[in-house]
């Protein structure tokens, strides 16, 4: 039995905290002032008002409606749950709506209506059509999904998009062209065999008609088998659309020798019997969830040529439904659409394929931790490639401007693609980059406070997520304790627990800490008391000695006390090379800062040790370093003392020839800022810097904590780096995930 990744408990707290839900609503305007008061409402607000009326297209450019997304759902089908009802569905909307924001920068809300009438759920959809740009529907089981889909869209002049139906369809789409293109088959050609004769199965069909499947070739199944014409059981009108002449009367029959098998059904409805009936370079999507129709392990256990797909990122080839609809409606809402029609799904399915067959960015390789390559393995591309919001989205809205959807076309379809790639937010895909390649190393982590639930948290977390193994340095029964008043409890098999007291490795990491440490005033009872009750001090021997990998702590002591402790095993002054860099995300951007943990007043050659090891930690983060020397003056101006080490410090970079953009000294804005770096036509950056070295410990901790705790920035670090063993430190305010965060570092040994 598969072993859940995330508990109920876990599911539960992340839903509670830090406020209940997922997301909140942010002011885009100043709203400080009296002034800023009186233009965002009365009597300011009386200006737009009058002009959308005289032209209503106007909402567009004064209101947010460009730019909004309903989810909306009746709850009659969530998820595999089934009719849960409109209020159980809401954590499910809500979801989507984040999904929106994190792929596309496209402002969300969840409606939940609380009807099973299709006539009164359309009413009440089409009286709330002045608010948004589109609507997605989801969760609504069928047929009446079919029913409220047909008449939303005859009703409204916006785009109305049953996901469910068609953002399956448009990925499996994707992933059929190019599946079809390495077997040297054409879509007309083809005899496509679908089970399960729902929502997205019924779509798939449709999209595929549409694009060039003969009806003739397409055999659909539900629970009673073949849908046949003049079949009656079980049969409605958007099943019988589908119905075509053949003797085939079940699953098993209608896939002797088909070419491509489309699963929306259940686990095990496929056997390999079935696989090997069917025609030569096969091509099976078996996208039921969380299980597959069958497994790839058991289809190619009877056959080498199938291609195979299913709904699992655990498997290659994920049927994934965010890499559509986030990208479909940014498209459709930047042209002012009218609807997302056949032509717009098709443009999108023709991006997502050619995506895949392009060469996949050394970063993007990196972050899964292998090298992809458009073949039999990467037939669609994966859900965080930064690409895709810039390459999908324009054929989106050119295929709506070519036929007639679009309100306001797209003039400079160049400068279109240049705004979407500043709408990316690098944090996710860093961060699920380090995740995929944490889970293709499995490397061992110590964590060393075992009596800190976070710490136990995250070392479960570590384990269940597939990244490797976590060890935790503590008691037993005190381990067990914490966890179970967590309800917790069943988690303790994910962890090792070593005591150090009692570990066989005692008296070998007693000899090396003596031999270390006889000479700087600590005697044998130092060393054993050290050895053995200093949890900090022990993971750190357990780390140089091989029984782990790598080492997380700090997140009970303040990190000038653990890196003293961390001191007596490994080389971690400056002198020896160590560096902390910390990784600041904040509305849409990524900037590390250096140093913020070794360094107190470092000179102009610790200034480009500290640039080094800051490119290094970029490069290592998927991020092409540009560094700035940063201080309260600008290439000289104003002069001062202080300043000169930040001045010289390039210069002793230009001795070392080192390969990374670099530059300075200079101001924060005109490090970051494009418009400001203009004043300066002589700075050897060639964008803004993504790495700041900065002139003193006490200056990089104001700025990192000032922008966590003014700006709600996401930190992560500080990043230790030039040690001999990966060892990082998180700082006493983390929560599980800032130490989950760490050891995935650890793990990859980024720096």
């Amino acid at each position: 039995m598969t072993q859940k990744k995330v508990t109920d408990n876990e599911a539960l707290q992340f839903h509670m905290e830090p406020r209940p839900g997922k997301f909140d609503i942010a002011a885009s305007v100043p709203m400080a002032t009296q002034r800023d008061l009186s233009l965002a409402y009365s009597p300011g607000v009386a200006v737009p008002c009058d002009r959308i009326a005289a032209e209503p297209g106007r909402a567009y450019d004064y209101t947010n409606k460009g730019n909004l997304v309903a989810v909306i759902s009746n709850g009659t089908a969530v998820l595999g749950l089934g009719n849960l009802g409109a209020l159980a569905s809401k954590p499910v909307m809500e979801g989507k709506a984040v999904l929106f924001k994190r792929f596309a920068d496209v402002n969300s809300i969840d409606i939940e209506l609380d009807t099973e009438d299709p006539d009164a759920f359309c009413n009440a959809v089409r009286l709330m059509g002045p608010t948004f740009g589109g609507i997605n529907l989801e969760d609504i089981k069928a047929p009446e999904c079919f029913m409220i889909e047909q008449r939303l869209k005859e009703e409204m002049d916006i785009p109305v998009f049953h996901d469910d139906q068609h953002g399956t369809a448009v990925i499996c789409a994707a992933g059929l062209i190019n599946a079809l293109h390495l077997s040297g088959k054409r879509i007309e050609n083809v005899k496509i065999v679908l089970n399960g004769a729902g929502a997205a199965g019924i779509a798939c069909l449709e999209l595929l008609k549409s694009m060039g499947a003969r009806h003739e070739n397409c055999i659909a199944c539900d629970t009673k088998g073949v849908i046949y014409q003049g079949r009656s059981e079980g049969m409605n009108q958007w099943k019988s659309a589908h119905a075509v002449k053949t003797d085939a009367r079940t699953l098993a029959e209608a896939l002797d020798g088909a070419d491509v098998f489309l699963g929306c059904s259940a686990k095990g409805a496929v056997t390999q019997d079935m696989v090997m009936s069917m025609a030569k370079e096969a091509v099976i999507f078996a996208m039921a969830n969380p299980d597959p129709e069958i497994t790839p392990e058991d289809v190619h256990a009877v056959r080498e040529d199938v291609i195979v797909a299913t709904g699992r990122s655990d498997y290659p080839n994920q049927v994934n439904n965010v890499l559509g609809f986030p990208y479909l409606f940014r498209g459709a809402l930047d042209i002012h659409a009218r609807a997302i029609n056949d032509e717009m799904k098709i443009a999108c399915a023709e991006a997502l394929a050619a995506l895949a067959r392009e060469d996949v960015p050394d970063e993007v390789a990196v972050a899964y931790g292998r090298k992809l390559k458009f073949g039999r393995d990467y037939i669609i591309p994966t859900p965080f490639d930064p690409r895709l919001i810039w390459q999908v989205p324009p054929a989106v809205a050119r295929a709506g401007m070519d036929t007639g959807a679009a309100r306001r076309p797209i003039i400079d379809m160049d400068g279109y693609e240049a705004t979407l790639k500043q709408r990316m937010d690098p944090t996710a895909s860093i961060l699920e980059g380090i995740y995929a390649r944490a889970r293709a190393k499995q490397a061992r982590i110590v964590f060393a406070e075992g009596d800190d639930i976070r710490v136990l948290k995250a070392a479960v977390a570590y384990a269940r997520q597939g990244m490797g193994e976590s060890v935790v340095v503590g008691r037993e029964p005190e381990i067990r304790e914490l966890l179970r008043a967590e309800g917790l409890e069943p988690a303790i098999d994910s962890i090792e627990i070593v005591n150090a007291a009692t570990t066989e490795h005692l008296s070998t990491y007693k000899a090396f800490l003596y031999e270390r440490l006889q000479r700087r005033g600590f005697d044998s009872h130092d060393i054993r008391r050290m050895a053995a009750r200093d949890r900090h001090v022990f993971s750190a021997l357990m780390l140089a000695h091989g029984h782990a990998d790598g080492m997380v702590t700090g997140a009970t002591r303040k990190s000038a006390q653990v890196m003293e402790l961390i001191n007596r095993v490994f080389d971690a002054r400056p002198e020896d090379g160590a560096v902390g860099i910390t990784a600041v995300l904040s509305r849409g951007r990524i900037v590390l800062i250096a140093d913020t943990l070794i360094h107190e007043w470092p000179d102009q050659h610790d200034l480009a040790n500290i640039a080094e090891r800051g490119a290094d930690v970029a490069r290592g983060l998927g991020l092409e370093p540009r560094v700035a020397f940063v201080s309260f003056s600008t290439f000289g101006y104003p002069v001062s003392e202080r300043a000169e080490k930040m001045h010289v410090a390039p210069d002793v970079l230009d001795k070392r020839g080192v390969d990374f953009e670099y530059d300075g000294e200079m101001t924060v804005d005109v490090a970051l800022n494009a418009e400001a770096m203009k004043n300066y036509p002589f700075c050897r950056l060639s964008g803004p810097a993504n790495v700041l070295v900065v002139p003193a410990r006490h200056s990089a901790s104001i700025s990192v904590k000032l922008m966590q705790e003014m700006a709600g920035a996401t930190v992560i670090g500080p990043i230790l780096t030039g040690l001999r063993k990966p060892v990082q430190i998180a700082s006493t305010g983390s929560n599980m995930t800032d130490i989950l965060n760490m050891a995935a570092i650890a793990a990859v040994d980024i720096g």
